[in-house]
C-alpha cells in the first residue's frame, strides 16, 4: 500500500488538482494507496520521509533530496494537471509492478 505525499508551493489549490491527477492515475494503473496526502512545501519537506512517493511541480524536485536519499520516490511533474503524465512517473520509478 502506497503512501503518497503532493506538494505545492501553497499546499491549497494546485496540489489539490496535482492530488486529483494521482489519485486517478493511482485507480487507473491498480495500485493500492493507504493515503494521498497534499500540503504545502514546506510542510512536504519536512513530512516526505514519511511516505513512499511525492509528486511535486518539477522545479521543486530538488527541495526533496534528502528525502530521495532515504528511498523515497520523488515524482516532479512538468504538467501538475496531466493524469498521464502522472502515471508514467509511477511506472518509470518502479511503482507499478509488485504494488497490485
Amino acid at each position: 500500500m502506497l503512501r503518497i505525499l503532493v506538494a505545492c508551493a501553497n499546499g491549497a489549490g494546485t496540489s489539490l488538482m496535482m492530488k486529483m491527477r494521482v489519485e486517478k492515475a493511482t485507480k487507473d494503473l491498480g495500485l493500492k494507496v493507504q493515503t494521498i496526502h497534499h500540503c504545502s512545501l514546506s510542510e512536504g519537506k519536512s513530512a516526505a520521509t514519511q511516505y513512499d512517493v511525492v509528486f511535486c511541480p518539477l522545479n521543486f524536485a530538488n527541495m526533496f533530496e534528502d528525502a530521495a536519499k532515504k528511498g523515497v520516490k520523488i515524482c516532479g511533474m512538468k504538467n501538475v494537471l496531466s493524469d498521464k503524465e502522472a502515471q508514467e512517473l509511477l511506472i518509470n520509478n518502479g511503482l507499478v509492478e509488485g504494488n497490485k
